[in-house]
C-alpha cells in the first residue's frame, strides 16, 4: 500500500506539472509597424483547458515599485477559440483582470490587442515611438493567466520591425527575417525583464574585448545619426565603469549586459532598471551637447549598479511571485537611495565627472534637501511608501509635499555610513566591503537574492560593529528639519553658500529654461514667468506666492533671468523690498518682498581633517 500510495503521488504530481508546463506556455507576436503612430499590435496564443478563465494585464511593474502597468492603453481587445469569437468581460473591482469561458473541446486560446503608446513609456510620461525610434517594453502588450508565477510562465515572443530598423535588447534571438525577429522561448519574468529598442539610426558599441566574458555593449537607436556621435573619451569612461563595477561588487549576475540608449526629444525620457540591461532615454542630443551631457552623466551609472543592489540583492517586499501583488517600498531607500550614491560615485570613478563636478551636485542635493520644510511632517519611509502616489507629481508645493526623496536623501545616509565605516576602521575598510560582500558572491545567471532592514544591518555589522539599527531608524522614520549632513562633514567639507553659481543649478537653468531663487526668495521660475514651486515658509511664500501664479516684472521692469539676478545682487546694499508684478489667474498684484541677502547658491567647501570624500570617489581600478 505505502508503495502503491507513493507511486500514485508521483503520477499525481507529474500529471500537475504537466498540465501547468501547458497552461503557462504563451506564443506573442507584436506587430511593431505601426510604432510611428505610437500603437503596438499583439496576437497570443494561450493553452488552456475548456471552462472559466482569468487572464490579466501585468499591473505592478518592477522598478516602477507601483501599480503603473497602463491598462488604460490597452484597446482592441479580441478573444477566439477554435475559430469561434468569444465573449470576454472585465472585472467589476480588478481593472486589469478579464475573465473569459472557454468551450468545451478548445485546448488554445487566440488574443489580439493593441497598445496604444502616446503616454506611460516605461512607467514614466512620453510616448514610446516616434518616426524613428521605438521602445517596447513588453508588460504592455501581454496577457497571462491569473495566479501563475511569472517564473513558471513561458513565453515564445517575435517581434516584427518597421522595415530596415535595427534592434538591441539583451533577449537572445532564435531566428530573423523579413523585418520579424524571433526570440528564444523564455520565462514571463525574462521576457518583462528584458526591453527592447529599435530605429531607423542605430550604432552598437562594444565595451569588453572580443571573447571576454560577460560581453557589455552599448546599443543607440536615435532621431539621427549626428546624435550617435559618442565621443572615444565617453566609450573609454563607461569601459572604465565596467572596470569599476568589476572591482566593487566582485561578481557579475548576468550572461550579458546591453546598455540601452534611445536619444530622443519625444520618446521615453526615462531610465530603468533590468537584470540584464537597463532601458534608458534621453534628449536627442545628450552625447553632442555638453549641458545636456553633463546633466545626464549619472543615468546609466545608476542603472547599471542596479543590476547589483535592486535587481539580484532585492528587498523582500518588491520581490513578488507576479505582477499583480503589491509591492512594499518600505527600503527602497536601499533600493533607491544606495544607488543613487553609488551610481553617483561609479559617475566620478568611471571619469564621466571629474571630481568638482561631482562635489557640485552633491552640494546640490545637500541644499535641497537642507530647505525642504516637508521633512518636518513627513519621514524619509513615507516618501518611500507614498510612491504609488508621488511618482508622477509636478513640482508645485514639492517642497512641502516632499518627493521621491528616498534618492537623494538615501544618497546621504549612505554617503554617512560609508564615512562613518572609514571612520571606525581607521580607513581599512569602506561600504566598498558592504558592496562586495551583500551584492557580490558568485557570478552566475540572473537571480533574485531578497532581503529585509535586518539583512543590512547584520552585513554592516560584519563590516564593522555599530549601532547601525539604531542609526538608520532616526534617518528614515524621524522627522527633522534639517538634511543628514553628518557624511559631507566627516568627509573632509561642508555645505556653503555664496554669489557664485552652483555649476549643476546653473546648467538645469539653462537646460529647463528656468530661474532658481531657491535659496534666497525660495522659489523657481519658468522661462514664461510661472512659478514651479515656492518654497513653503521662503519670504516669497511668507507674502503670499505660489505655484502656478506668474512672474510678469520685478521692481518694475519685464522679468527676465539677468532681472531676476540683479536685484538679487543689489539687495545686499538696498533697503527697499523686492516687488514682484504678479499674475494670478488674470489678476495683477505687487508683492514686495523685504530681502535683502543677494544670491545664494550652494558648493561644498574644505572643512578640517582628511579628505575622505576624495578618497571615496578614487577608482578601484588603474
Amino acid at each position: 500500500m505505502r508503495r502503491c500510495g507513493f507511486a500514485c503521488l508521483v503520477i499525481f504530481a507529474l500529471s500537475l506539472l504537466s498540465n501547468m508546463v501547458d497552461a503557462q506556455s504563451i506564443r506573442l507576436s507584436v506587430d511593431l509597424t505601426d510604432a510611428p503612430r505610437n500603437i503596438f499590435h499583439s496576437q497570443l496564443a494561450i493553452p488552456v483547458k475548456p471552462g472559466p478563465l482569468t487572464l490579466v494585464y501585468p499591473q505592478w511593474i518592477p522598478g516602477n515599485h507601483r501599480p503603473s502597468g497602463p491598462i488604460a492603453n490597452v484597446t482592441g481587445i479580441k478573444m477566439e477559440a477554435g475559430g469561434q469569437p468569444l465573449t470576454w468581460q472585465r472585472d467589476p473591482i480588478d481593472m486589469y483582470a478579464f475573465h473569459v469561458e472557454v468551450p468545451a473541446g478548445a485546448n488554445e486560446l487566440h488574443v489580439s490587442l493593441d497598445t496604444i503608446t502616446n503616454d506611460g513609456s516605461a512607467g514614466a510620461s512620453g510616448q514610446a515611438a516616434t518616426t524613428n525610434v521605438l521602445d517596447l517594453n513588453w508588460n504592455q502588450v501581454v496577457l497571462y493567466p491569473q495566479g501563475a508565477s511569472s517564473d513558471d510562465v513561458q513565453v515564445q515572443a517575435a517581434g516584427k520591425l518597421p522595415r530596415g530598423w535595427k534592434y538591441g535588447t539583451a533577449l537572445s534571438a532564435a531566428n530573423s527575417a523579413d523585418d520579424i525577429v524571433r526570440f528564444n522561448q523564455v520565462s514571463l519574468t525574462t521576457l518583462v525583464d528584458s526591453p527592447l529598442i529599435a530605429g531607423t539610426h542605430y550604432r552598437k558599441i562594444e565595451l569588453t574585448k572580443p571573447g571576454e566574458a560577460p560581453a557589455h555593449v552599448i546599443d543607440m537607436v536615435s532621431e539621427s545619426d549626428a546624435a550617435l556621435a559618442m565621443s572615444p573619451a565617453d566609450q573609454a569612461a563607461y569601459r572604465k565603469l565596467v572596470a569599476e563595477t568589476g572591482a566593487l561588487f566582485g561578481a557579475r549576475h548576468y550572461h550579458e549586459y546591453h546598455f540601452l540608449l534611445t536619444l530622443s526629444d519625444e520618446a521615453g525620457h526615462h531610465g530603468v532598471e533590468h537584470n540584464q540591461s537597463s532601458d534608458n532615454s534621453v534628449g536627442e542630443r545628450t552625447l553632442i551637447e555638453p549641458e545636456l551631457q553633463l546633466m545626464e552623466a549619472g543615468l546609466l551609472p545608476h542603472e547599471f549598479a542596479h543590476s547589483w543592489n535592486g535587481k539580484y540583492r532585492r528587498p523582500a517586499g518588491l520581490a513578488t511571485r507576479n505582477y499583480q501583488e503589491p509591492m512594499r517600498g518600505d527600503l527602497l531607500w536601499v533600493y533607491e537611495g544606495l544607488t543613487e550614491y553609488l551610481g553617483n560615485i561609479l559617475t566620478a570613478r568611471s571619469g564621466l565627472w571629474t571630481p568638482e563636478q561631482y562635489r557640485e551636485a552633491l552640494a546640490d542635493t545637500a541644499a535641497m534637501l537642507d530647505n525642504r520644510p516637508g521633512r518636518t511632517w513627513r519621514p524619509l519611509a513615507d516618501t518611500a511608501r507614498s510612491v504609488q502616489i508621488l511618482r508622477l507629481q509636478g513640482p508645485d508645493w514639492q517642497s512641502w509635499r516632499r518627493s521621491l526623496d528616498y534618492y537623494p536623501e538615501g544618497e546621504l545616509i549612505w554617503l554617512e555610513v560609508d564615512t562613518i565605516i572609514r571612520q571606525q576602521t581607521h580607513g581599512q575598510k569602506s561600504l566598498n566591503d558592504f558592496c562586495r560582500l551583500f551584492h557580490g558572491g558568485e557570478s552566475g545567471p540572473p537571480k533574485v537574492v531578497p532581503y529585509t532592514f535586518d539583512d543590512v544591518v547584520h552585513a554592516l555589522n560584519q563590516v564593522t560593529p555599530y549601532d547601525w539599527a539604531a542609526l538608520l531608524h532616526e534617518r528614515v522614520n524621524a522627522t527633522a528639519a534639517h538634511a543628514p549632513l553628518g557624511g559631507i562633514e566627516r568627509g573632509g567639507w561642508r555645505v556653503v553658500y555664496n554669489d557664485q553659481p552652483n555649476l549643476f543649478i546653473k546648467t538645469a537653468e539653462k537646460v529647463r529654461k528656468s530661474a532658481n531663487a531657491a535659496y534666497s526668495l525660495g522659489f523657481v521660475v519658468k522661462e514664461d514667468g510661472e512659478f514651479s514651486d515656492v518654497i513653503y515658509g521662503s519670504p516669497a511664500y511668507a507674502v503670499g506666492i505660489g505655484p502656478g501664479m506668474k512672474l510678469v516684472a520685478i521692481n518694475g521692469r519685464a522679468w527676465s533671468k539677468d532681472v531676476l539676478q540683479d536685484a538679487l545682487r543689489a539687495s545686499t546694499e538696498s533697503k527697499h523690498p523686492i516687488d514682484l508684478l504678479i499674475e494670478n489667474a488674470k489678476f495683477y498684484k505687487t508683492y514686495s518682498i523685504d530681502y535683502h541677502g543677494g544670491a545664494r547658491n550652494p558648493h561644498l567647501e574644505r572643512g578640517g581633517g582628511t579628505d575622505v570624500l576624495g578618497e571615496i570617489l578614487a577608482p578601484l581600478t588603474k
